[in-house]
């Protein structure tokens, strides 16, 4: 049983203390882990960096009106904060898992004749659901193929295969806010004194 109890808590010593510390003790705020529980604490870093990450990007949506924040985002600012050291959280995998799911959520429209802003005022149609299976097949399978792992990828092309986004010039955007995001994501961790790859764990 203490060894079950062990594993339970392993990927929160792993993903949460861990660079939870470093960042603490980079601004000399470890007092906040004897003052606060470690979870509260680790909640809260996640809290700042991901509500500082996206309004910055919704700041540049508001003054150009392209999608610059768009829903897929926030699962991957969520694992640049939460687990920023996972292989998942990588620039490598996180930029290449989203350039994927955009091209195969536009093939998907386009192979089913749906190359036009819909959305899903009508609800699901015969070729708005083979148009979502198709994209989140082909996005799953590619991410195999190239060895690359970002679940987030998953929403984005459905984001693009159901209609939402359409326009190859907004499409090009998405790519666009998930490197701002990158680079966000990395000078912040710098700054905290984690070791995140420039590329690739």
């Amino acid at each position: 049983m203490a060894a079950g109890a062990h594993d339970r808590h392993t990927p929160f010593e792993r993903h949460g203390p861990g660079h939870v510390h470093a960042v603490l003790d980079k601004l000399r705020l470890m007092s906040l882990m004897d003052r606060f529980p470690p979870r509260l604490v680790w909640a809260g870093y996640v809290l700042l960096c991901g509500f500082v990450t996206i309004a910055l990007l919704s700041i540049v949506t508001m003054f150009t009106t392209n999608p610059f924040v768009f829903p897929s985002l926030g699962p991957t600012a969520y694992l640049y904060f939460f687990a920023p050291l996972a292989r998942a959280s990588s620039p490598r995998h996180a930029l290449f898992g989203h350039a994927i799911a955009i091209a195969c959520g536009y093939f998907a429209l386009w192979s089913t004749g749906m190359v036009v802003p819909h959305g899903l005022e009508e609800g699901i149609t015969w070729n708005t659901g083979i148009a979502a299976a198709l994209s989140l097949g082909l996005t799953g399978a590619f991410m195999v193929l190239f060895r690359v792992s970002h679940p987030p990828a998953g929403a984005t092309t459905l984001i693009v295969s159901l209609g939402l986004i359409t326009k190859p010039l907004n499409l090009f955007i998405l790519e666009v806010a998930v490197l701002a995001l990158t680079i966000e994501a990395f000078v912040i961790n710098r700054l905290a004194g984690l070791p995140y790859p420039f590329w690739e764990n």
